[in-house]
């Protein structure tokens, strides 16, 4: 007979197996600790300002050819100090990545061929451009008087098919306030005004 206090055999009831584990440990880092200090304190390092100027320059002429100029303002815009400026400008001179003489030379063949501009313009542009004056000299005395007068047939002659039909003195004053805007002496816009002028098969006398 069992006894009512005796235990009964078998496992021990649920709440007696107790298993003694040990603490799990939080796999969530301490916010305050930092997992690589050595990166942690180069974060906190300021940045080399003649790299952060090196890296605004090239990203500059990246984009497009600048004049050493157009890059010291945008220097300046960022902020960056006027000696260092200097210094990384002096070096990308050094090594040729700043140029004002080719990129002079670059500004006068793109702005005759595609504007048709002339020497008194092409200066103008120049100095827009933060070309040194004795720089922007050089580069348009390779420019003759010939060639200028060339370029501006080529001009009259374009503008004067436009304006087929028109009086003489219309197309004249046309002509004469388009070569001046391109920055043509009057004597030059005159001369090759007057030669298309006679030429042109609609003013021949019958």
């Amino acid at each position: 007979m069992t006894r009512p206090f005796d235990r009964p055999a078998g496992p021990p009831p649920a709440f007696a197996q107790q298993e003694t584990r040990p603490a799990r440990q939080s796999s969530a880092r301490r916010p305050d600790v930092p997992d690589d200090p050595g990166r942690a304190a180069a974060q906190d390092v300021e940045p080399d300002a003649h790299e952060v100027a090196r890296a605004i320059v090239l990203r500059q002429l990246t984009m497009a050819p600048r004049s050493r100029q157009q890059l010291a303002d945008k220097l300046r815009q960022k902020g960056c100090d006027e000696q260092v400026a200097h210094e990384v400008l002096d070096r990308m001179e050094e090594v040729g990545l700043v140029d004002d003489e080719a990129y002079a030379q670059l500004v006068v063949r793109s702005q005759q061929s595609g504007r048709g501009l002339a020497r008194r313009a092409l200066r103008q542009e120049l100095r827009r451009k933060g070309v040194d004056d004795d720089v922007a000299g050089a580069t348009l005395e390779q420019i003759g008087d010939e060639e200028e007068k060339e370029r501006a047939r080529e001009l009259v002659a374009k503008k004067l098919r436009s304006m087929h039909g028109l009086d003489a003195a219309v197309q004249t004053r046309r002509l004469a306030g388009m070569l001046a805007r391109k920055g043509y002496s009057s004597s030059v816009s005159w001369q090759v005004i007057r030669e298309a002028i006679a030429d042109a098969p609609e003013h021949r006398p019958d």
